[in-house]
């Protein structure tokens, strides 16, 4: 990859459905060229896909993240855990005072009521924290 294609998915990241001719002004090259780019990027799997991200009141269900701490000697340790909950989404290892950050989407507050009582029960599990995601204003897809 180089500047252009770099500049290519900046542009497509802030906009992916803007026009080849707007792109094309912004990075600098013929329409043809960044058409092409972008189909090599494609077929190169550099651009996955494209997808719609709905505002969070415009979703169903319910998102939160768990800050958890754990008396595991490493975080891999308690990690199967995580594993067997369906609705979880990521699952990373922190700094500071909790050791992981658990992203969970569910249908409902009560089903996130349960996973939290099923997490909180763990032998392994000494504190945990819920953060109900209320809102969303940034999301570049990662």
């Amino acid at each position: 990859m180089d500047k252009f294609d770099k500049a290519i998915i900046n542009e497509l990241r802030k906009n992916a459905r803007q026009s080849i001719s707007h792109i094309s002004e912004v990075v600098n090259l013929s329409r043809s060229s960044v058409s092409e780019r972008i189909k090599k990027l494609e077929k190169t799997d550099v651009i996955k896909g494209y997808q719609v991200l709905l505002s969070e009141s415009q979703k169903e269900g319910v998102s939160v993240y768990f800050e958890i701490k754990h008396k595991c000697a490493r975080c891999s340790d308690v990690i199967p855990l995580f594993q067997d909950i369906p609705e979880v989404v990521t699952c990373r290892g922190i700094t500071g005072e909790m050791d992981l950050v658990v992203f969970v989407k569910a249908e409902t507050m009560s089903r996130i009521h349960e996973i939290r009582e099923y997490i909180d029960m763990q032998m392994d599990i000494e504190k945990i924290r819920t953060n109900v995601v209320m809102s969303e204003w940034i999301n570049n897809g990662g």
